[in-house]
């Protein structure tokens, strides 16, 4: 049995020194929605299920646990951004829309696989992100969970001051029910995930587990110099 909690702790500790080693600055977002991923991978999904990460800038959590579960060889990982095969950050905006189109797909096979989505909060400014909400609820895809790293920055500053959205407001303006969690309580996320909700707000804290970077903007991109 995997003690989720140790397992995203290690993970975490990897993550800052790859990271760090290939001088990639995408650290904190990636933090953010580390504990999300590794109950997801350890915990939840079944081998039927897909995971997309649309939040690109946390893809550094996706690598250290493909590696670790032997999904990704584990040279790939520790080169990424060094060897040309792994970038270090996606474009943001275009997850959500595929995972949506594949929901709907599942549908028309009629089959049991379900699809989990990641996005984050400011990456849900992108209007294709809305437009593929209105098309699952439209088509009533329930076959697909929508977890949103909320986590309260975007870029270098709050998200309140770049451009104000109530989430959960927006969802229930939708027809969707939002329920919210704590992104780092491995046994809230256990609990709620299991019930395959069709949208989870997951409050999170940037960069969590380095006290430096914990809500910090200026972290966004940026990586601890090596002494």
């Amino acid at each position: 049995m995997i003690n989720t909690i140790q397992k995203a702790d290690d993970l975490r500790k990897e993550i800052l020194e790859v990271a760090t080693k290939n001088k990639q600055g995408h650290i904190a977002p990636s933090l953010s929605c580390l504990d999300i991923l590794t109950v997801l991978y350890y915990k939840i999904i079944q081998d039927r299920d897909t995971v997309i990460l649309s939040k690109g800038h946390g893809c550094y959590g996706l690598y250290a646990i493909w590696a670790d579960l032997g999904l990704l060889p584990r040279e790939k990982w520790e080169n990424f951004e060094l060897d040309g095969c792994l970038e270090g950050y996606g474009s943001l905006g275009h997850g959500l829309p595929v995972a949506v189109g594949r929901a709907y797909a599942n549908k028309q096979l009629e089959n049991d696989k379900h699809t989990w989505v990641i996005v984050g909060d400011g990456e849900l400014q992108e209007g294709s992100c809305w437009e593929a909400l209105a098309f699952m609820f439209h088509h009533g895809l329930t076959n697909i969970s929508v977890i949103v790293d909320c986590n309260g920055l975007q870029a270098m500053d709050k998200i309140d001051h770049i451009l104000y959205q109530s989430l959960k407001g927006r969802f229930y303006g939708w027809g969707f029910k939002p329920y919210e969690c704590d992104a780092h309580d491995h046994h809230d996320l256990i609990r709620w995930l299991e019930t395959m909700p069709l949208v989870l707000l997951a409050k999170s804290v940037k960069g969590k587990g380095v006290p430096i970077m914990e809500n910090k903007a200026e972290w966004h991109f940026r990586c601890p110099e090596i002494q």
